[in-house]
């Protein structure tokens, strides 16, 4: 009895230690899409030993509802500014020990003093990528179908149904979330981005009702293709993406020319962070990932992938001249100057948003 009880605890103590190893060796990380280059986890796993299950989404919403159960299994998640705060104030994160970041120290001190409005102290979260929501274009069918000019105002594209009207035909995609398009809409206006006025945003949804019947698709990822292929020829989308776009049309030689704008009337610009949920099981996975993800090389091999500017600003010595050189990627003080930082919704008004998205998405054309 005695001989079987000390095989049952060895057997247990082995499972255990098994267990253990196998938890220590696995990393859960949940990213937006086509947001990593396609060898950063596989030199990860080869670097670390490591197994990295890599999970995607294409809307904050999408994370949210996932974030805020509480039990999400991931290690490694990556919310946008405006969100991030208020899953914060949740409770959902942990906070970094940044004594486990050896390349924190790259990080652009000016994108971190930007980041206190949401994250005070920088105390959860490290900044991945950070652009611009704006729109873009396919030069010859929107110059075409505008009779060779394009309006002065080029958001007028998009907001104002004389123009996108005559776009219905050669496909316009918007953005497949409330939080990315009311403060653009607010923006147009000449309204607070961040207003907390309900009025304010039945306004901007009364406008996005007059456009809705030239929309053809509303999407947070799949258009990416799409504006390449030739398929759209107006996109209100990332800035990142529509330069992915624009670099797959010219890879393909299709003649399609694409063209991501920064309108002189601003545009919203986002930060992407890298946080550590609470419920994480692999934490000390998480911090070397994400510290691998800020090291200069790697950051610049993600950044020259998905044309997106990385946190990292040593990344920047070894980032392609003409992504640094593109202002829909690295946007100028006067563009930053005339454009917004997205904060975070109210509660009341993103309930208002989220029912207020449902009614123009489902309007009769």
């Amino acid at each position: 009895m005695k001989r079987k009880a000390v095989i049952l605890v060895a057997g247990a103590l082995a499972a255990a230690a098994s267990a253990s190893y196998a938890a220590s060796n696995v990393l859960n990380v949940y990213n937006w899409s086509d947001y990593i280059a396609e060898d950063t986890i596989p030199n990860f796993q080869k670097q670390t030993g490591i197994k990295v299950r890599y999970d995607v989404y294409d809307s904050n919403e999408i994370l949210q509802a996932k974030m805020l159960t509480g039990k999400s299994g991931y290690d490694i998640v990556v919310p946008t500014n405006q969100f991030l705060a208020k899953q914060i104030q949740a409770g959902i994160y942990q906070p970094l020990d940044k004594s486990k970041l050896s390349n924190y120290k790259d990080l652009d001190p000016e994108l971190l003093k930007l980041m206190t409005k949401f994250d005070p102290d920088n105390k959860y979260a490290v900044p991945y990528f950070w652009g611009v929501n704006t729109i873009g274009i396919n030069t010859d069918k929107v110059t075409k179908a505008l009779g060779g000019k394009l309006p002065e105002k080029q958001w007028d594209m998009l907001f104002k149904p004389e123009y996108v009207s005559k776009l219905k035909s050669c496909g316009v995609s918007v953005l497949d979330s409330p939080g990315e398009v009311f403060p653009m809409a607010l923006k147009y206006l000449g309204k607070d981005p961040a207003s907390k006025n309900e009025a304010d945003y039945k306004e901007a949804a009364a406008l996005l009702k007059t456009i809705r019947p030239y929309i053809t698709r509303f999407s947070s990822s799949g258009y990416i293709n799409e504006l390449a292929g030739g398929s759209l020829c107006l996109v209100y989308g990332y800035g990142g993406d529509l330069n992915i776009a624009k670099t797959r049309a010219e890879e393909a030689k299709s003649k399609v020319k694409i063209n991501p704008l920064i309108p002189k009337e601003g545009v919203a610009i986002w930060i992407d962070s890298m946080v550590i949920p609470k419920d994480a099981k692999n934490v000390e996975n998480a911090y070397k990932f994400i510290d691998y993800n800020m090291s200069a090389k790697v950051a610049a091999a993600n950044a020259n992938t998905v044309t997106y500017a990385p946190g990292s600003l040593e990344a920047r010595k070894f980032i392609d001249k003409k992504h640094l050189n593109n202002p829909s990627i690295f946007p100028t003080k006067q563009d930053i100057q005339n454009s917004f930082v997205m904060l975070p919704m109210d509660p009341k008004i993103q309930r208002l948003t989220t029912r207020l998205w449902q009614e123009i998405k489902t309007q009769k054309k």
